[in-house]
């Protein structure tokens, strides 16, 4: 048995051998969490802890996506009514920081997208197992957001600066790429993914059971792109590492040129938070960085820029959007200070039974 844990319809559990196993099931919106998803998996960790019987958990997804990310519409929909669904990110923040805590083996079997709340529920696991059709990316800068579910906690302990870099671009990763900078914990052929699943199952050592199945797959970024990252993302500040791009852009560096383009059509603001909670979560616990991430979305789901990026992604899908401000000199330092200001009474509890 493994118990009614909820989420009908959108996320389905079930036992195989010694695992239980976590199946999204909203293919048709890229799997993309739900509140009621969120709780699911939470309830199902509990009871599969404590159930001798569960020695490992599998998540996967439907469809061509493992998980594309949170149901930004309905964030949208929910922050135009004036009722922002603080409860949600609080919830999948706890999920994000007991996936990273868990005692058992936490396998992610990622074939196809995953994006911000996919990575939540899948980077914090002990194994995360690409396929060639894998494609992660962190792009909440380019909607108005920041890297949440735990960004600042994995993100800057990539090596080479690699996750300031994904944080600030939403550069998209490919099996090979993911791998090389510890996204990826194992690569495996997805026309072999089912047999993986099967032999996880089965009691055998995931250690062993992994590796028996594991390929070394090609790199789509080079090591001089690498280089380059480690460079110009060690910058101090987020304008000397601006300062670092125009510089190399005008010695006709092209990978400069082209993350100062996609700079340029970031949230400003975004971009601001970002650098600075990836810097500061590099000497932060798990339950710190997700207490930093919750003052940040509370002042976020009171703004501006959120919405804006929504509108021009997903609603008006016009791609457009009208950032406020629209440039990083117009950023006010005070304003970025402002998103990581104590909540009082509001901070993030980690208690499932309180009240945030």
């Amino acid at each position: 048995m493994t118990g009614d844990f909820g989420g009908a319809g959108e996320v389905a559990f079930s036992r195989r051998g010694c695992a239980g196993v976590i199946t999204l099931q909203r293919p048709a919106a890229l799997n993309a969490l739900t509140h009621g998803m969120v709780l699911a998996i939470a309830r199902a960790l509990d009871a599969w802890e404590a159930d001798d019987g569960i020695a490992v958990v599998l998540i996967r997804g439907e469809g061509r996506a493992f998980c594309a990310g949170g149901d930004i519409q309905a964030i949208y929909r929910a922050g135009q009514a004036g009722k922002p669904l603080y409860r949600f990110f609080a919830d999948e923040y706890r999920l994000n920081t007991r996936i990273e805590a868990y005692p058992k083996p936490y396998i992610a079997l990622i074939d196809g997208i995953v994006m911000g709340g996919g990575v939540g529920v899948s980077i914090h696991g002990s194994h995360r197992v690409f396929t060639e059709n894998a494609r992660f990316a962190m792009p909440e800068v380019t909607i108005g957001f920041f890297p949440d579910v735990g960004g600042s906690h994995f993100l800057p302990r990539l090596p080479g600066e690699a996750g300031m870099w994904l944080g600030l671009t939403g550069t998209r990763l490919g099996q090979g790429d993911a791998l090389q900078v510890g996204v990826a914990t194992h690569a495996v052929e997805a026309g072999g993914l089912d047999e993986l699943a099967a032999a996880l199952s089965s009691g055998d050592d995931v250690g062993t059971t992994l590796a028996r199945f594991s390929a070394m797959p090609e790199r789509q970024i080079d090591d001089k792109t690498l280089a380059s990252v480690a460079d110009i993302f060690a910058a101090a500040t987020l304008g000397d590492l601006v300062a670092r791009l125009r510089a190399r852009a005008g010695a006709a560096d092209t990978f400069a040129r082209a993350v100062l383009e996609r700079l340029n059509t970031c949230s400003p603001t975004s971009l601001g938070v970002a650098f600075r909670q990836i810097r500061a979560g590099r000497a932060l616990s798990m339950r710190e960085c997700m207490a930093m991430e919750y003052r940040i979305v509370s002042r976020m789901l009171r703004g501006y820029d959120f919405y804006e990026g929504i509108r021009a992604a997903v609603i008006d899908k016009d791609g457009v959007p009208r950032w406020r401000p629209d440039t990083l000199q117009a950023v006010d330092p005070a304003s970025i200070d402002e998103y990581f200001a104590p909540l009082g009474e509001h901070e993030l509890d980690f208690d499932p039974g309180g009240t945030t």
